[in-house]
């Protein structure tokens, strides 16, 4: 048989590489709008998580606010005065609210147990990504559902409302928390993947979990830990989870410092997204498709 003629509607011509990132792009993005309306259906679900939220956040800053009043006015615990103090947990709550993972490693160990993954493997969408802008979606619609409570909270409760000045400080605010959510993503992915190997995975993620909880800056600032503590941390990814995006935002972290955190976060970010990848390939090869 002859080939086609050039230019017939037969010739067949590879993809250029604009076209295969727009197709895909073009396909998870359909992915990340499927997800937003999926999550939709559970916002009352997401409005009273953050209601809920605001009882632990609502003693802590009674805490500070105790804590401080025995002291002279002005006074400062590991450089933070009192209103730096209850900015720090307010701007920790909503980049907690724009990053944390609430259920998706659970959804990923639930997938893989119960082989819901076996019509995903047959298509042309990677798993990964896949998951990555569910995601987002639901980073999307908890923060909408998020803000306005959080607004109100902030004029209720009478806490003080830090603004950068500086556009560069925005700005790297805005990286270090895209960082932020792709870090705490990756990783909890990379430990959803042990349910290829377990049967059970909440042991191992609670275990993380509680570790994240201390040394990423949720109960404290990590200033007030001593010394050798400060300096070790910030080579562990978890001061990158909540407590550097933070730092950032109020200008606690300026300089060497900043530029040093943004290079280690980045680096972290990679390191959890090959540890994740290789997790899915390795637990792919011993997989049973059963189920799904």
């Amino acid at each position: 048989m002859n080939p086609p003629l050039s230019g017939s509607p037969l010739e067949w011509r590879p993809a250029s590489p604009w076209q295969a990132a727009t197709a895909a792009l073009r396909k998870y993005r359909q992915v990340l709008a499927l997800g937003i309306q999926n999550h939709l259906a559970y916002r009352f679900n997401f409005l009273a998580r953050v209601l809920f939220s605001l009882i632990p956040l609502t003693a802590l800053l009674m805490l500070w606010r105790t804590i401080y009043a025995g002291q002279p006015a002005g006074d400062t615990v590991s450089g933070y005065t009192l209103p730096q103090m209850l900015a720090y947990y307010l701007v920790a709550a909503w980049v907690n609210a724009l990053t944390a993972v609430t259920e998706d490693d659970w959804q990923i160990a639930a997938d893989i147990r119960d082989g819901n993954i076996n019509h995903l493997l047959a298509k042309p969408l990677d798993y990964l990504g896949y998951r990555l802008c569910l995601f987002f979606s639901g980073r999307i619609i908890y923060a909408g559902v998020a803000l306005l409570p959080l607004i109100f909270y902030v004029w209720l409760a009478g806490v003080p409302v830090h603004v950068p000045a500086n556009p560069a400080t925005w700005i790297c605010f805005l990286v270090s928390l895209v960082l932020t959510a792709l870090l705490q993503f990756f990783i909890s992915f990379a430990l959803a993947m042990l349910a290829f190997w377990v049967l059970e995975v909440s042991t191992f993620i609670f275990i993380v979990y509680a570790f994240e909880y201390i040394a990423s800056g949720h109960l404290f600032p990590l200033d007030i830990l001593p010394e050798t503590l400060r300096r070790l941390l910030p080579w562990t990814p978890f001061p990158y989870e909540l407590y550097f995006p933070v730092s950032i935002y109020l200008e606690k972290t300026t300089g060497p410092d900043l530029w040093q955190g943004l290079a280690l976060q980045t680096g972290w970010v990679a390191a959890a997204w090959a540890l994740a990848r290789w997790a899915w390939h390795r637990g792919l090869r011993r997989y049973g498709a059963v189920g799904g």
